[in-house]
């Protein structure tokens, strides 16, 4: 069966491999190496995330990896768990699961983002796209309520564009639109009465679990009951 692959922040289960009883004699730093380059094998990733064990579990790691494909974190999987990859012990791998508690979010993925899944799946050359109109309505809004009293102008950036996305091979095009809208940080005045503007973008949201959904989501024990919560 086909498998929709959407640009989203991937969050659900069965694209998320959880992976410990990783040997304590590794860096963490050398770990996230290891790691990418052992699951990156099966499909593109999201993701890849390192931590210590509880201070009750002895000394080690585990980590947390996320595909774009349930079907290449199932391959993984069944690939990887109870393998020795890059140290002297077996690793535990299982597909993930996450509190019920917890809800799920669909976030979008930044451009670079978008632009590193589409040529994976479709090629560096394999797609193009083009923008059809570009427009900023901060001015738009700004003048509606220019006779606000007491507000600075411009508290935020806000642009709509439609776009055109276009896969040559298949002959296929398809036509998207959105808008987006990012606050500014600060607005300082200058001595010549002129306002500068500083805008800084968010960072890029590595992944979306907090460190208590994370406390939900695997629980490292020191015998062989070790198991998925």
């Amino acid at each position: 069966m086909a498998e929709v692959v959407r640009f989203a922040v991937p969050t659900e289960n069965d694209k998320t491999l959880l992976v410990w009883e990783l040997s304590w004699g590794l860096t963490a730093e050398d770990l996230h190496r290891s790691l990418f380059a052992a699951f990156s094998q099966f499909g593109l990733l999201y993701s890849v995330r390192v931590f210590p064990n509880a201070a009750v579990a002895g000394p080690g790691f585990y980590a947390i990896v996320k595909f774009y494909s349930s079907r290449d974190a199932r391959r993984a999987q069944a690939a990887c768990d109870q393998k020795q990859l890059f140290q002297d012990a077996p690793v535990k791998v299982r597909l993930g699961t996450r509190h019920k508690a917890v809800p799920h979010q669909m976030l979008a993925l930044n451009s670079s983002r978008c632009q590193e899944l589409a040529n994976y799946y479709f090629g560096f050359n394999g797609w193009s796209k083009r923008i059809i109109k570009l427009q900023e309505l901060s001015d738009l809004e700004e003048r509606e309520n220019e006779d606000t009293a007491g507000q600075h102008a411009k508290q935020s950036l806000k642009f709509f564009c439609a776009l055109e996305v276009v896969l040559p091979a298949y002959e296929c095009r398809s036509l998207g639109a959105g808008v987006a809208e990012e606050a500014l940080d600060t607005l300082q005045e200058e001595e010549s009465g002129k306002i500068a503007v500083e805008y800084r973008p968010s960072e890029e949201l590595i992944d979306t679990g907090s460190e208590e959904e994370l406390q939900n989501l695997i629980q490292v024990c020191e015998d062989e009951s070790s198991r998925v919560t």
